[in-house]
């Protein structure tokens, strides 16, 4: 599972709280703008992890008063795919410009 229960300080807590806001905006960001996404479905989907990332990060932030909380690794793994999703799309539209 991509999930972890792990007692945290709190530096590595406010860290973790940040990288999945950041990352959550990131997402949110591509499915605005479609960057690097070619269907509909892949924004929507970009779009929905945003929004749980994002909203998690608010609830850690805003509303969590302390226990048990999960780390989901794959937050920090998806925004890099999608730059890199983007990256590819973006160059085989430049190559297929210039040929």
């Amino acid at each position: 599972m991509n999930l972890a229960i792990i007692d945290t300080s709190d530096s590595t807590f406010l860290l973790y709280v940040i990288l999945l806001g950041v990352s959550g905006l990131i997402m949110l960001a591509f499915a605005a703008t479609g960057l690097g996404a070619p269907s509909v479905g892949l924004r929507l989907l970009n779009g929905l992890f945003g929004l749980g990332f994002a909203g998690y990060a608010i609830y850690l932030a805003f509303i969590f008063e302390g226990g048990e909380y999960r780390m989901f690794w794959y937050a920090f793994i998806l925004p890099v795919l999608a730059i890199v999703q983007a990256v590819r799309a973006r160059t085989s539209r430049g190559a297929a410009r210039t040929s």
